[in-house]
């Protein structure tokens, strides 16, 4: 694939460019909209990546983008991004924030192609935003680690983009490890890496959604809402996801408000006992995922009868271990956890009944843990480099 985002920039350019990066999708193994509520998830770099190849344009030129997986390009001006509701606003604005860190304002040639299936719920848009500030930060010979990449893209997707989310997405993809889950802790960012040898299936329902058009940002707002009821009696709560089940419970919080709280304190219950698992046993006992699933099908709502048909139909697969949606729900992607005979024969057998029963054509893939992002290539003689500061 980095040779195909070569051949896309060269067909569109005329010429080569100075530095290529990639970053990976991602999966999370549990641990569903705990991270913008200050608990922990467990997400792994799955084997789909998005590449970008970067090169500095002419002066007084508009910055460009294209992409294989998109029918029509982009432009911005390079000293003044703004916002316009299109896919490369995650482009633009990386090269916004980049430029505080001594990126110059100077008009980008950028390429991207993706094997990471867009609106399905594996961080697509993470992984765009993370490979283009590693590779804009190469370009121009800036100094920005793994970790401090992810918080930048957060951020773009939260104040440039203008969707709420946590640091899980860009964390996952910017500092994930082959064989190794990533546990983080989202109330202090910090992260540690748990060997995670099991393979996973991906099963894309081709039910795509968007979470700036879901209910994400109601149901965030909830979580919010639901907090602040519970600070009326414990003013020294920081997080909704650090209150205990009986603080739930004598708080008496309104519906919906209960249950996206339950579905929280729960949640991030079960990401500690699968990290505990994983390290006594090395594998996720498949219970946690089967009681993640129902949680955010009765509890946070945010299942489709797509999703929850497949969790159920996993249950009859011997080798199969467990199974939940990802990536948020409301559409997208879910998978189960297990031996990879088992996960093989689920993912051939699946897909006709699938289709038969909802007249979709879903795709799957089978993977273990993978890396996260890196720079594959830079040009010893990429221009500007010199001049950043």
């Amino acid at each position: 694939m980095s040779a195909d985002v070569t051949s896309v920039f060269r067909r569109t350019f005329g010429h080569g460019p100075s530095v290529v990066a990639s970053a990976p999708g991602r999966v999370n193994l549990i641990g569903e909209h705990t991270d913008h509520n200050g608990g922990a998830v467990l997400p792994i770099a799955i084997g789909q990546r998005t590449w970008i190849a970067l090169h500095v344009g002419e002066p007084g030129t508009p910055s460009r983008a294209v992409s294989s997986n998109a029918a029509h390009g982009g432009e911005w001006d390079a000293r003044h991004p703004r916002r316009t509701g299109e896919w490369w606003d995650y482009v633009s604005g990386v090269s916004l924030a980049l430029a505080s860190l001594g990126a110059p304002m100077q008009p980008l040639e950028i390429a991207i192609s993706s094997d990471v299936p867009l609106g399905a719920g594996l961080s697509s848009s993470a992984a765009i935003e993370v490979a283009t500030t590693l590779g804009i930060a190469a370009l121009f010979n800036i100094d920005i680690s793994k970790r401090d990449a992810g918080l930048l893209s957060q951020r773009v997707e939260s104040e440039f983009v203008g969707v709420s989310c946590g640091i899980m997405d860009q964390f996952a993809s910017a500092l994930t490890k082959s064989r190794h889950a990533l546990h983080v802790r989202c109330d202090t960012n910090e992260t540690d890496d748990v060997v995670m040898n099991a393979a996973v299936l991906i099963f894309d329902t081709a039910t795509p959604r968007s979470l700036r058009d879901s209910a994400y940002n109601v149901r965030r707002a909830e979580c919010e809402e639901a907090l602040a009821l519970l600070r009326r009696s414990h003013p020294a709560l920081t997080a909704l996801a650090h209150a205990s089940r009986d603080e739930l419970t004598a708080a008496r919080l309104p519906a919906p408000l209960d249950r996206r709280a339950l579905h929280v304190v729960e949640e991030t219950q079960r990401v500690q006992r699968a990290v505990d698992a994983l390290r006594a046993t090395g594998t996720i006992p498949g219970e946690l995922l089967y009681e993640s699933h129902e949680s955010l099908r009765t509890l946070y709502e945010c299942s489709t009868p797509e999703l929850d048909w497949f969790v159920e139909r996993t249950k009859t697969v011997p080798g199969v271990r467990g199974a939940r949606l990802t990536g948020a729900g409301w559409g997208g992607c879910a998978i189960a956890v297990g031996e990879i005979d088992g996960l093989n024969e689920l993912a051939s057998a699946i897909a006709p009944e699938y289709s038969v029963r909802f007249g979709r054509t879903p795709r799957t893939w089978v993977t273990y843990a993978e890396d996260g992002a890196r720079v594959d290539f830079v040009s010893p003689k990429r221009p500007l480099a010199e001049r950043a500061s």
